[in-house]
């Protein structure tokens, strides 16, 4: 996602006006009490949408945001915001209740009610904000959920950070029919992310459900290198039988065993030609990525990219 707006740019008188605007034009109306004096402030905002979510990632110096009781009062438009901790750590003040969020840590806040977020280290922050009304879940959850760390502690919550954080800052999936695909599921897995955490086990089943072949794909994408990833192992880490994962995947038009070899075959692709790509030989990158032998690895890889493996290194790493 590229800045629109930087106060590197702007001058120092103007510096907080401006960023109040766009935030409560974007996201938001909010107070913000900027920590340092005016010439010292340094904001640099990026914007987005998925279709109705809107998105903001930020980087700034210390400030504190609140939102008022007469703010809160005037919301035309209920939402939800996922505000995701990237580098330091910050506050979440809502509804008799704070926490701490360090990175890898994401949490919630409504618009409708009072909340006040502290960033005294400075704001290195992905914000993500749904519409209430499409998350569909009681009040009260949402009450209890609010200023609630989601974290490294529920796999799930783990799963909706590394997914919103890179659906914010990913601008392919911020238009067209790619923004279209991924609204569903984005609200799903947060739903999902909210009823585990809260430990609804009737309302958790349907966004679980839901969110399944997202969680398959993640988990397939972190265990690649394995050699011993096959489908009993998937099917086992996620609590379904083979043929329910069978099931799940066909309906993303997803063959397991193709899209396996595809990415291996990617990650082998981009080591090859990356900066260390003499420090391996071809055959010990292909073991690496799942392919146990060499020949077969260079047959695959020449079917698949039309240039044997060896060749490619060679065209993206000149020897010296």
């Amino acid at each position: 996602m590229s800045p629109v707006l930087d106060t590197a740019f702007i001058p120092p008188r103007d510096r907080e006006e401006v960023v109040r605007n766009a935030v409560w034009e974007s996201m938001v109306a909010v107070e913000i009490d900027h920590g340092p004096p005016a010439e010292d402030i340094s904001v640099r905002i990026g914007l987005g949408a998925v279709g109705p979510l809107k998105i903001c990632s930020a980087r700034a110096t210390a400030v504190t945001l609140s939102r008022t009781e007469r703010l809160a009062r005037k919301d035309d438009e209920p939402a939800v915001t996922l505000g995701i901790q990237m580098a330091g750590s910050s506050m979440v003040v809502q509804n008799g209740r704070e926490c701490l969020l360090e990175p890898g840590h994401c949490a919630v806040f409504e618009s409708i009610a009072p909340y006040t977020l502290l960033y005294d280290e400075g704001v290195d922050h992905r914000f993500i904000r749904f519409p209430r009304a499409a998350l569909a879940l009681p009040d009260r959850l949402l009450r209890d959920m609010t200023a609630v760390a989601l974290g490294p502690g529920n796999p799930v919550a783990s799963l909706a950070f590394t997914y919103f954080s890179q659906l914010a800052v990913t601008e392919e999936l911020h238009g067209g029919g790619n923004a279209d695909a991924v609204v569903e599921p984005s609200v799903e897995l947060l739903r999902a992310a909210l009823t585990t955490q809260h430990g609804n086990s009737g309302l958790a089943k349907a966004p679980l459900e839901a969110t399944l072949g997202l969680r398959i794909n993640q988990y397939i994408r972190e265990h690649l290198a394995d050699r011993d990833l096959s489908a009993a192992r998937i099917a086992a880490a996620h609590g379904i039988s083979v043929r329910h994962l069978y099931t799940v995947l066909s309906r993303s038009g997803i063959s397991l065993g193709d899209w396996i070899r595809t990415r291996r075959l990617a990650e082998c692709r981009r080591e090859l030609a990356g900066p260390d790509g003499r420090l391996r030989t071809v055959a010990a990158i292909g073991r690496r990525w799942g392919f146990v032998d060499a020949t077969h690895f260079s047959k695959v890889f020449k079917r698949t990219y039309g240039i044997s493996p060896r060749a490619w290194r060679d065209q993206n790493q000149p020897r010296a």
